[in-house]
């Protein structure tokens, strides 16, 4: 029987691909806060400061100062809600979408020379564990 699985050093290990994903990005100036904002709009669109910082579990006020960093940058900007002027709806610009499209080219480039360098084994290892992987990061 093989080793027993080590729930902490399983959870290091998939911390530090992460990390190392994460680190692939076209700014490495950008916070992982800043570009988690920009992943989110790019992918569903227009949102309020509230249900940004209520998204990325973040206060009002840090969210303001990221939003703040992000337009400065050109890389969103806020426009009162057509359905009330009170409110601010913040969108991403063009140049927010060319840095997620780069970000995200420099991500997958650098994963898929790590799945390159596998043997055929250690490739059908990591393409069976997707679903389990999925289940885990899906889960509540």
């Amino acid at each position: 029987m093989g080793a027993r699985l080590d729930d902490d050093e399983l959870r290091l290990l998939v911390q530090r691909v992460a990390r190392r994903i994460r680190n692939n990005r076209r700014d490495e100036s950008m916070s992982d806060s800043q570009l988690g904002v920009l992943f989110l709009l790019e992918k569903s669109g227009d949102a309020s400061p509230s249900e940004l910082a209520d998204h990325e579990r973040v206060s009002p006020p840090s969210m303001n100062r990221t939003l703040n960093g992000l337009e400065e940058s050109g890389l969103v900007r806020r426009a009162p809600s057509p359905d009330d002027a009170r409110k601010v709806i913040v969108s991403i610009t063009d140049e927010g979408r060319e840095l997620i499209r780069e970000t995200r080219r420099l991500r997958t480039a650098w994963f898929s020379r790590q799945l390159s360098a596998l043997s055929r084994e250690e490739r059908a290892a990591m393409e069976a564990v997707i679903p389990i992987l999925r289940r885990i990061a899906d889960a509540p």
